[in-house]
């Protein structure tokens, strides 16, 4: 009896099954873990589902179960979820169901979420089936079609195709929930970094980088509503002493202190940031000057008023707040605002600290930061460049009329071979700590031009002038040393020439080693004598061989009878000394008469020689590049 005269009464003959055992065989091998997957036959005619179950079985597939109306189908997959057992992998449905049509079936299950992903077969009875319904059946979410009467050489392939592609299903939805929790954990981490990028880690405060957002916008919005903003930047006084002398640990937990302290003084329209070590920020949107002073005044007493005690002891604070108030109509951006604010609390530390300063471009200490800020990329470039070079001014002897030496005076080379003058740069070098930089190439670079000269100018001398921190660096003798040791260049014909105030400054240390270097056999000038005249005091133990007249005594000294006295006096107190004396600034024959008339013994100045880059007849050149290790 078959379904439709279709289903098969009867074994197929005995080749035809050890053909399917051994394809079935095959296929298990390649798909392991299928037959314990659980297979649901709806089928109305028991003695069919009998035959197809028994098919299912000899293949392998053993988790089947009959439902004989599709109303029992539906029934044992709610029950499956309800009570949470097995899941169905896979539906075979006759065509022939009689209480439910087949394509009502397959809408059914697609429509429900939790059986969409289980196939479906279709085991169709009419021959003409194929030709007429096609379509339809694929548009109704059928898997597979089988049509019978059943051969398992064809039946048990479709099976195993089908309960594959519910296991791919599985996969795929295993690995779709953990992209979600994976894309759920990432949105988790992206939320903890983007916290942490606009966070102070130690305080809770914002960042710098937050900052620097919020400001871009205030900027945008001060220019559309025509209002004013105003940044504060707030430097704790003498943090580092307090960190130093108790630990980090109370340093951290003072800047915390601080941090909840500031939170009490701002409120919705202000934001607050930590934006280094110890500085804060604060922005303020619609806000005058004089609110924004207001405010200033409002943190600084509040801090000033608070006591940090840690290890039985109590510390009072005290902040520095610098202003910067961006106008409607200005056009700045964010980094030159923060840039003006930093600026105006330098100027407020310099002034004593606990002070507030509201920016303001005709600043000196402004502009000495500017000049820093422009000039020191091109030292350290001219350093590692050797963008350096040495000229040189003679000296004459006023009693022989002749060129007694040389001083070597360093020029620097921009980018556009420029020659700029040491006035300009070495003020920041030294502010910056690279002069002691400058101070070995020019020692070494004016050793290397003696040695370079031939036999014949073995007489000349270079005076090679010193900075005023040349002395704070431990490594100077060692250094000369060995440039003289390289060279054997006789340290005779040397002569560093050191500024008045820069000895008196550092009396001792500077006399100390004045004479070390001397025991080489160098000599010493001071130069721009009778600036400082508290200084006399100290002549009589200094070891200097020379002393050179500031260049503004002897500018005037045709027609200044005061300065006329004042050279006088010097050139007296040097020979009762035993030192020589030189005059600067000499630019006139008159002057040099002058000065010959008083004693003096060298002159130096535009009348005599400007500084060339030839001396001697010889054009010197960069003998030596600029060395990759110094001695600070």
């Amino acid at each position: 009896m078959t379904i439709g005269n279709q289903f098969p009464t009867e074994a197929p003959p005995s080749h035809e099954c050890e053909y399917d055992t051994s394809a079935c065989a095959h296929v298990a091998n390649q798909a392991e873990g299928l037959s314990a997957m659980r297979i649901v036959i709806a089928i109305e005619n028991n003695h069919n589902a009998m035959i197809t179950e028994a098919l299912l079985h000899r293949s392998g597939f053993r988790n089947t179960q009959v439902a004989t109306s599709g109303d029992e189908l539906f029934s044992e997959l709610e029950d499956s979820l309800q009570h949470q057992r097995e899941p169905v992998d896979l539906i075979l449905v006759s065509s022939t169901l009689a209480d439910i049509k087949w394509q009502q079936t397959c809408e059914r299950i697609n429509q429900h979420k939790a059986w969409r992903d289980t196939p479906v077969i279709l085991i169709a009875s009419d021959p003409e089936w194929l030709e007429s319904t096609t379509k339809v059946a694929f548009n109704s979410n059928i898997t597979d079609v089988i049509y019978t009467p059943l051969r398992p050489a064809h039946f048990t392939p479709h099976i195993y195709s089908a309960l594959l592609l519910k296991k791919e299903r599985i996969i795929r939805a295993i690995n779709a929930r953990e992209l979600e929790s994976e894309l759920a954990e990432r949105k988790g981490i992206d939320a903890r970094l983007q916290y942490v990028l606009n966070h102070d880690n130690l305080t809770g405060l914002y960042s710098r980088r937050r900052l620097v957002t919020a400001l871009e916008s205030a900027i945008i919005h001060c220019r559309r509503a025509f209002q004013k903003i105003a940044l504060l930047h707030i430097d704790i006084d003498q943090f580092k002493v307090i960190n130093d002398l108790e630990g980090h640990q109370a340093g951290d937990q003072l800047l915390v202190n601080i941090a909840n302290l500031l939170r009490g003084c701002i409120d919705d329209e202000k934001l607050l940031a930590r934006i280094s070590a110890d500085e804060y920020s604060v922005l303020i949107q619609n806000s005058t000057q004089q609110e924004a002073l207001e405010f200033a005044e409002v943190i600084r007493h509040a801090i000033k008023s608070f006591s940090f005690e840690v290890n039985d002891r109590a510390y009072n604070i005290g902040v520095s707040i610098g202003i910067s108030v961006i106008m409607p109509n200005e056009k700045i951006t964010a980094s030159v605002m923060l840039s003006r604010a930093n600026q105006a609390c330098f100027v407020a530390k310099k002034y004593g600290r606990n002070m507030i300063h509201l920016y303001d471009d005709m600043d000196e200490e402004v502009h000495l930061l500017q000049d820093e800020a422009y000039w020191a990329p091109k030292i350290k470039n001219a350093l590692t460049n050797n963008r350096f070079c040495l000229m040189f001014q003679p000296v004459i002897n006023l009693g022989t009329n002749q060129i007694d030496y040389y001083e070597a005076l360093i020029r620097m080379h921009d980018e556009n071979n420029e020659i700029i003058s040491p006035e300009v740069f070495i003020p920041v070098a030294e502010r910056i700590g690279l002069i002691h930089d400058i101070d070995n190439w020019v020692i070494k670079q004016a050793i290397y031009v003696l040695q370079q000269l031939p036999d014949d100018k073995s007489h000349i001398s270079l005076n090679i002038n010193l900075s005023s921190h040349v002395f704070h660096d431990p490594g100077l003798f060692q250094w000369i040393n060995n440039c003289l040791n390289e060279t054997n260049v006789d340290a005779n014909r040397i002569t560093f020439e050191i500024t008045e105030t820069a000895a008196i400054a550092n009396h001792e240390q500077t006399r100390e080693m004045i004479i070390k270097i001397r025991e080489l056999g160098c000599k010493f000038a001071l130069d721009d004598f009778g600036v400082g005249f508290n200084s006399f005091s100290y002549l009589k133990q200094f070891p200097v061989d020379y002393l050179k007249i500031d260049g503004s005594f002897i500018t005037n000294l045709l027609n200044d009878p005061i300065d006329q006295t004042l050279v006088k006096s010097m050139v007296e107190i040097s020979k009762t000394l035993g030192k020589k004396t030189v005059a600067e600034f000499v630019e006139s024959e008159e002057i040099l008469e002058m000065i010959k008339s008083y004693g003096i013994d060298h002159a130096q100045g535009y009348f005599i020689g400007k500084p060339d880059s030839a001396f001697e007849g010889i054009e010197t050149v960069s003998f030596c590049p600029y060395p990759e290790t110094t001695h600070n």
